[in-house]
Parts: structure tokens; C-alpha cells; sequence
């Protein structure tokens, strides 16, 4: 796959993952794994699918250390052991349990389990996000810029999204917070809160929806700062100028990008 299109894996396996991670979080009722969302992930990596007695398992061959096999399950734990003795410890039969050396492996897995919940997640997204080639040349952030100025100027409001996106994942940008979001607007760019509760942007880009405008203010906005939030409303209202807007916009995107350099550069990989 080209960088573009590894770009756009990442960003998916990022929001599986971040699904997963909020169904792991505590809560007061009684935690269920996103069994659907671990699975995609899972069948995106090199770990084969097994079922074996109730379990879900997913094994990773290794030659040299042994298998690896996850439980796809609640607990969502990492074993470096075989899948008949995860099956005896998870799943064990009745005439199994009365053995005593089998009632110490299922009552105790500490032998053989290497991670559980979020940090089997963690492992499992390292290996993914490791295995991606997010390298990339002016000339492939130039064709995003020419793209996104393309789908603005047909009016096709999905590419100008989806073009927003990939530059937004490259520099770290994020869905503004509340106080500057507005309706029928999607809002991108960097925020940061301060200590006496002020919060703070720049640059902020604003694409209008409905009327399929796009616009940037570069100089930075803070929530208490009055001026500056009234200049911020008159950008939304069309009644003051954005610092830049249309293409331009897809320019200083590709420009910034490029001037932080290749973060995967000399690595082969991000």
C-alpha cells in the first residue's frame, strides 16, 4: 500500500483501538470488552484465529519463544504458553479440575500470562502501527493539498473532509472543544488549556458545510480573551476575513507538514 492509503489503516486501526479502550475503562456496572472492535484489529494483525472448547483464541507462532495466544474475552489476556493449556486454564473440564496439579494452573496463570486489558491492547497496536509504512515525499503531501483543493472547488464536501483528516492526523490536530464549535461547522486545530481555566487554539481552521467554505486563523485565540473571540465570530459569521481561506488553506496544511520534516524518515516505518 501506498502512504496515503497506510495513513488512512493507521487512523482506522487508532479509532478501533480507542474503542476498545473505552469498554475497558472502569465503570460502575459490570465491564464488557468491545468484542467486535478488538476482533477487527486482531484480524488485521498476524495473529490466527482459533476456536478451540468455548474461547476465542488468536495465535501468534514463534519459533524461537513460543507461541503467544490471546483470549479474546473480558479479561483480554496475553499467554506465552500453548492453546491446550490456555484451554485447561480458561475452559477447563470437570475431570480436569479435580487434578491437583491442574486446579494450581487454573487457580494461578501468573507463569504464563504476560499482559492483560489495555496493555494486551497496547502490544497488539504497537505491532500494528509498527508494521505500517507511514513514510512519505513532498510530492505525496502535495497530491493531498491538490486533492482537498480539488474536492473544494467541485463542492464535494466529503473529500474536503477526508483530505482535512489525513492532514489533521499528520499534524496532531484535533476536533476543537466546545466553546469553538459551531453548528453546521467542522472545526480542526490545536488547542490547549491553561492553568486559571482559559483554553487556547491556533491555528484554527473552520470548514463550513452547508455553504462549503473554508477558512484558517493562524494567530492565537483565547476563550477569556474577548477580542479575540470576537474576531473568532466574525470569521464564522463572514463578517471579518480569515487569516486564510479556500486553497490557500490546503497549501499552509501541506507547508507545515512538510516543515516538520518525515517522522518516519531513516526508520522504514512510524
Amino acid at each position: 500500500m501506498g502512504f496515503r492509503e497506510n495513513l488512512i489503516k493507521k487512523m482506522e486501526i487508532d479509532r478501533l483501538a480507542e474503542q476498545v479502550r473505552r469498554s475497558l475503562a472502569p465503570s460502575e456496572g459490570p465491564q464488557r470488552i468491545d468484542g467486535d472492535a478488538m476482533r477487527a484489529l486482531l484480524e488485521m494483525s498476524r495473529f490466527q484465529h482459533l476456536r478451540e472448547r468455548d474461547l476465542d483464541l488468536y495465535v501468534l507462532e514463534d519459533p524461537i519463544d513460543g507461541p503467544l495466544v490471546l483470549v479474546l474475552d473480558n479479561g483480554l489476556g496475553l499467554y506465552r504458553t500453548g492453546v491446550e493449556d490456555v484451554a485447561l486454564r480458561k475452559s477447563p473440564t470437570l475431570k480436569e479440575m479435580v487434578k491437583i496439579r491442574n486446579a494450581i494452573k487454573i487457580l494461578n496463570d501468573k507463569d504464563v500470562v504476560l499482559s492483560r486489558k489495555t496493555d494486551t491492547l497496547d502490544r497488539v497496536l504497537t505491532e500494528l502501527i509498527d508494521a505500517l509504512d507511514l513514510s512519505f515525499t513532498a510530492a505525496d503531501i502535495e497530491a493531498m493539498a491538490t486533492d482537498g483543493q480539488a474536492a473544494l472547488r467541485n463542492n464535494y464536501g466529503e473529500g474536503v473532509v477526508e483530505i482535512m483528516a489525513l492532514f489533521c492526523e499528520l499534524l496532531g490536530f484535533k476536533e476543537a472543544p466546545k466553546p469553538f464549535q459551531v453548528p453546521h461547522h467542522l472545526v480542526w486545530g490545536e488547542s490547549q488549556p491553561t492553568a486559571d481555566g482559559r483554553l487556547r487554539m491556533a491555528p484554527i481552521i473552520l470548514f463550513d458545510r452547508m455553504h462549503n467554505r473554508l477558512k484558517m486563523i493562524t494567530a492565537l485565540i483565547e476563550t477569556l480573551e474577548k477580542d479575540g473571540m470576537a474576531h473568532w465570530q466574525q470569521v464564522v459569521k463572514g463578517e471579518a476575513k480569515a487569516d486564510l481561506e479556500g486553497a490557500a488553506v490546503f497549501d499552509a496544511l501541506a507547508e507545515q507538514t512538510l516543515s516538520r520534516g518525515n517522522p518516519a524518515q531513516g526508520q522504514g516505518s512510524a
